[in-house]
């Protein structure tokens, strides 16, 4: 039994099979199986991408709201991670607070897989590096800029994913918002025209994430000038761009490049379901 908590749980020979196991029918290996999926934030993309993978390996997902168990409130996270286990192959969660995932790991033999905690998004950051694989037709080598708040879920685990695979990350945030402990091997910088300069994929995310509200003001003030817009793409002309949703238009980037002809954000949303089918797969069969 395997737990897909972080990146960090992976070696880079399993981040291949799951990027190859993206782009191929892997059966029925849920098949009479329940998959129990956790949510205390709520998520149109992990949700719908995780429910159809579910259902394309034969299994059963069950969608599971907050209110329903009160992790860590009604119950502990250890009991609800025993009580789940009694009915199904996998459980998955996402949660507000990492500890909580981990304490459901600790409490039970079957596979915990991270849908998104405070500190990881593992599954979005295997969707973006199969996004690149077929964007680029290679990871090795390629040259990734992250623009904006650098201290969030996304950008470590994306960190963590370029550094297993050999593909070189830039990050470009105001002073106080870069990735605290980045991984050896990520550049760090203030300025965003800088990171993007000679970058093959551009990416960004939002400034204020669940949990943040009351800093939303210091926050836009302070990222404002790390917005994607036009002008910045130009400095990076084959580059293509990313976001992981959902977008605030006209904050972290305009209409002008997430709907123009460089942008593949939907293609790397598509790419959620089939790296979420081909980690389940993954993880049922260690």
């Amino acid at each position: 039994m395997k737990d897909l908590l972080s990146v960090a749980d992976l070696r880079r020979t399993d981040i291949e099979r799951i990027l190859a196991d993206s782009e191929r029918d892997l059966g029925d290996p849920l098949a009479g199986k329940g998959v129990a999926l956790v949510f205390q934030k709520p998520s149109a993309r992990t949700r719908n991408s995780m429910e159809m993978a579910v259902v394309q390996l034969g299994g059963h997902p069950v969608y599971i709201q907050r209110d329903e168990v009160g992790l860590g409130t009604r119950e502990t996270a250890e009991d609800v991670a025993r009580t789940l286990a009694c009915y199904h192959a996998v459980i998955a969660a996402r949660v507000m607070d990492h500890k909580d995932l981990s304490a459901m790991a600790a409490a039970t033999d079957k596979p915990v897989l991270n849908l998104l905690s405070d500190t990881a998004h593992p599954l979005q950051a295997l969707a973006d590096m199969l996004t690149v694989k077929q964007l680029l037709g290679r990871i090795e080598g390629a040259r990734i800029a992250y623009v904006g708040d650098g201290d969030n879920n996304v950008a470590r685990s994306l960190a963590e994913a370029c550094v297993l695979l050999g593909a070189e990350l830039s990050i470009a945030s105001p002073e106080g918002y870069g990735l605290a402990g980045a991984p050896a091997g990520v550049t760090q910088t203030a300025d965003p025209a800088e990171a993007v300069a000679g970058a093959d994929i551009v990416y960004t995310d939002v400034w204020v994430s669940m949990g943040q509200d009351d800093e939303t003001e210091t926050r836009m003030a302070t990222l404002r000038p790390y917005q994607v817009d036009e002008a910045l793409m130009a400095r990076a002309p084959s580059a293509r761009f990313l976001h992981c949703l959902p977008a605030r238009r006209g904050e972290e980037v305009t209409d002008g490049v997430i709907d123009g002809p460089r942008s593949a954000v939907w293609l790397q949303a598509a790419n959620r379901m089939h790296t979420a089918r081909a980690a389940l797969a993954w993880i049922v069969q260690q």
